[in-house]
């Protein structure tokens, strides 16, 4: 009996040792570099392979003459031509640059406001209910509706469009903070308060951080909201101040029956929206839920 009441702790050191090291390969493999071959298979040839599918469809519906008006469906080279006489004269970049501008300055502004007003929503019993609804039908209203009002009390300028972006942004973000404080633990909320944390130093260190996958979700919605309402001011309320944005291309392009200077128009348009996506809110949805344990490094 004394041999084995030796070896069994013996026995379950060993056992314990293995499953540590088995955890701290895990962990190595997790924070391995991915290999290139990987992401190109992974992320960047799925991406390749749908473009390239879409350019033959297109060019195949021109081509075989299924579609045989120009002025309805251009080829992709006379598209490509438009594009790379406009970079040529040095005014692409500035369609671009206009619109992203201000779609990025009306998200900001959007977020200074959108951010608080969900805080007080989600933690105010009174405002969310006298409050909670009318940012609901907002969200669900079409930016487009807001740019006639806006054109009549601003006029044609910059605030005009500010003031559309913020109509069709501000509800967006914060209903996606009011949806991620919602989801919050209460356990958290009562360690929180255990620990002191209550009021505003409860809100920035337990309820802003739990509920940061709802918030992030909510600012990416926030930011396609921000340039859906920005193509739409710019396709209506048409100004030579106000400059050439990418929607005011696209209103160009129609106004001269250009099928092709419309078709670049959209295709900036998109890409700078997926652009925007890659660039920022996919990388920080990623580290959010990261930080979680929702996503492993692969």
């Amino acid at each position: 009996m004394a041999s084995t009441d030796t070896t069994r702790p013996a026995k379950e050191g060993g056992d314990l040792a293995g499953l540590e090291a088995g955890l701290d390969a895990l962990e190595t493999v997790q924070q391995g570099r991915t290999p290139f071959r990987q992401t190109f298979v992974e992320k960047i040839l799925p991406p390749a392979v749908a473009v390239l599918l879409v350019l033959a469809v297109w060019q195949g519906l021109v081509s075989f003459e299924i579609v045989d008006d120009p002025t309805k469906l251009p080829a992709p080279s006379d598209v490509w031509h438009v594009v790379h006489q406009a970079w040529l004269q040095g005014e692409l970049l500035g369609y671009i640059w206009t619109s992203v501008s201000r779609g990025l300055s009306g998200f900001l502004l959007a977020l200074l406001i959108g951010t608080p007003l969900g805080l007080l929503v989600a933690r105010v019993k009174f405002v969310r209910a006298a409050i909670g609804p009318i940012l609901s039908g907002l969200q669900s209203l079409p930016s487009v509706a807001w740019v006639p009002p806006a054109v009549i009390w601003l006029g044609l300028n910059n605030s005009m469009m500010y003031a559309v972006i913020l109509l069709g942004a501000v509800p967006s973000i914060a209903n996606g903070l009011v949806s991620g404080v919602d989801q919050v633990s209460p356990l958290f909320l009562r360690a929180g308060r255990t620990l002191g944390a209550t009021g505003l130093k409860g809100t920035w260190h337990i309820v802003l951080p739990a509920a940061l996958p709802g918030y992030v979700a909510g600012l990416k919605q926030g930011w396609a909201f921000s340039w859906r309402s920005l193509m739409a001011a710019e396709i209506i309320a048409s100004f030579p101040d106000l400059g050439v944005g990418l929607g005011q291309l696209l209103e160009n392009g129609r106004n001269a029956s250009d099928m092709a200077m419309v078709f670049e128009a959209i295709l900036l348009i998109l890409i700078v929206g997926i652009a925007i996506d890659l660039l920022i809110f996919s990388p920080l949805e990623r580290w959010v839920l990261r930080s979680r344990g929702l996503l492993v490094r692969s």
